[in-house]
Parts: structure tokens; C-alpha cells; sequence
């Protein structure tokens, strides 16, 4: 799927997966060694997630159930844990991502189905 910054009119990506089970949550980003720009990761419900055992940093989006991002974390290192207990769900992106689209908190977001 691909997901846009309306208020800003940018993207933060375009071959977004989406984890909505059970297992999905549970493996996210696990078994990669990096993300390429424009790919990333929805995880559908979620409020926190840990970076135990990942390979590289990430950019962390937090969204409520309205779609609008509720907090924006650059660069999330490997051994850490964040949560925003207002989320719905998370985006995990490729570092960067949050500085060129110049998402922020309040900022709505849409998603569309390939």
C-alpha cells in the first residue's frame, strides 16, 4: 500500500506492508536486514514496539484511529522501546523518511491500496 502526508502533500512510502495478525505483529521487522527507501512496515493495532534484536534504526510514526500522527520518532536505535499510548497503530520506516516528508504530529495521513 502507499501512505501520504496530506497536510504536507508527501509520501512516506509507497510498497508499505501491513502486519494485522497476530504473527505478522510479532515478526515485523525482524527478519530484515534494512529498509529500502520507500518500503515500510504498518502495524495494525499497536501502541509500543521494541527494537530487541533489530539490525538498524528506524523512523517511528505513531497514528490514532483517524489517521492523524499522534508522535514522530527519528531514528529509533536497536535496543530501545517506545510506545505513545494515544496510537491506534505504527509506521516503521526507513531513517529519513520523517525529515523528507517533513511529517509531525497533528499531520493527517492517507492510505491507499496498490
Amino acid at each position: 500500500m502507499s501512505v501520504r502526508n496530506l497536510t504536507k502533500g508527501s509520501s512516506l512510502g509507497d510498497s508499505i506492508d501491513k502486519a494485522d495478525t497476530s504473527e505478522k505483529r510479532r515478526t515485523g521487522l525482524l527478519k530484515h536486514d534494512r529498509l529500502e527507501e520507500g518500503t515500510g512496515l504498518w502495524i495494525v493495532p499497536c501502541e509500543s514496539i521494541h527494537m530487541f534484536f533489530m539490525k538498524f534504526a528506524i523512523d517511528v510514526v505513531y497514528i490514532d484511529k483517524k489517521r492523524r500522527v499522534r508522535k514522530a520518532i527519528r531514528a529509533l536505535a536497536p535496543w530501545r522501546v517506545s510506545m505513545c499510548l494515544t496510537a491506534h497503530s505504527v509506521l516503521e520506516l526507513p531513517v529519513g523518511t520523517i525529515e523528507s516528508s517533513r511529517t509531525q504530529p497533528g499531520d493527517q495521513l492517507e492510505f491507499q491500496t496498490l
